[in-house]
């Protein structure tokens, strides 16, 4: 398992026009910042692993809180910064005994642009498409140990490495609903000896407008429900495959958001409803997401 193989690819959504707006939780958005424009957000996220096929009772807990800064360079360019702060910790049953392992600090952070390379805009709706691309930096500390000596890799902070990561996004966007569209690639490298695996992403959002019916007013309620299918290559040790690592998943995540003019309060619930994973990998059981967005 990645050492943060919940923190999705971008954990960004955008403004539209100097004002917030309707985004994805989970993913990102082509809708743009403003000219000199700020976004900021804050996000929490809460995940639970604990279905285990290798028989030795792991439970693994996490959480994550997330920062991101985005700043509008003109109508199409856009760039950000992430900085993850992460709290981890495993329970397991090893000969018998019963251990915990944890660990926390800041993670990995990633800078990233956003290129505006197409836009249809008519009365009452707008369709944008954007390119995206940056880098993971080696941020967060990768050779913590405890006193059953180091951690293994999903309980570092971080990976040691540069990762290169981009992909394409799309929002159509009217008065009432909006859907949004994401294609994504991560590039992992090998540091101490690990290499996790490659990451590839595809998901889907659609949410329309709740309440009140005029959705012209100041502030509503939106919600919507996402998808999120995810393929995790193998990781490899030594330069040797890992058996019991990498496959396919697929998320389901009912959303909710309070939209105003200036912030978004906003939370999600992610739950797994495929999972493929190789041998005895550790999955998933539930990602709770809460988080606010501003634009100043």
């Amino acid at each position: 398992m990645k050492y943060l193989s919940f923190f999705p690819i971008l954990l960004l959504q955008a403004a539209i026009m100097s004002q917030a707006w309707a985004a994805p939780v989970t993913f990102n958005t082509a809708l743009p910042i403003s000219e000199g424009v700020f976004l900021y957000r804050q996000q929490l996220r809460w995940q639970s692993s604990a279905d285990d096929p290798s028989g030795m009772n792991r439970e693994m807990d996490a959480q994550v809180a997330i920062s991101v800064l985005g700043y509008g360079i003109n109508s199409k360019l856009a760039v950000f910064g992430v900085v993850p702060w992460v709290d981890k910790s495993l329970e397991m049953t090893v000969n018998g005994n019963a251990i915990e392992r944890d660990n926390r600090g800041m993670g990995d952070a990633k800078v990233f642009a956003r290129y505006t390379f197409w836009q249809d805009d008519a009365q009452g709706r707008t369709f944008r498409a954007a390119a995206f691309g940056g880098l993971t930096a080696p941020t967060g500390k990768d050779d913590e140990t405890d006193r059953f000596g180091r951690l293994p890799p999903s309980l570092q902070n971080g990976s040691g490495t540069w990762n290169g990561f981009g992909g394409v996004v799309a929002t159509w966007q009217s008065m009432n609903f909006e859907i949004d569209g994401e294609i994504s690639y991560e590039e992992n490298r090998e540091a101490n000896n690990f290499e996790a695996g490659d990451e590839s992403r595809l998901n889907f959002s659609w949410q329309r407008w709740y309440w009140p019916s005029d959705s012209s007013r100041d502030a509503g309620f939106l919600y919507g429900v996402e998808f999120n299918w995810l393929h995790r290559g193998q990781n490899k040790v030594g330069g040797q495959k890992e058996a019991n690592s990498g496959g396919d998943t697929l998320w389901l995540a009912p959303t909710l958001q309070y939209v105003t003019q200036r912030y978004i309060l906003e939370m999600a619930l992610q739950k797994p409803v495929v999972q493929d994973l190789n041998g005895t990998a550790l999955e998933n059981d539930l990602i709770a997401i809460t988080s606010v967005r501003f634009i100043f």
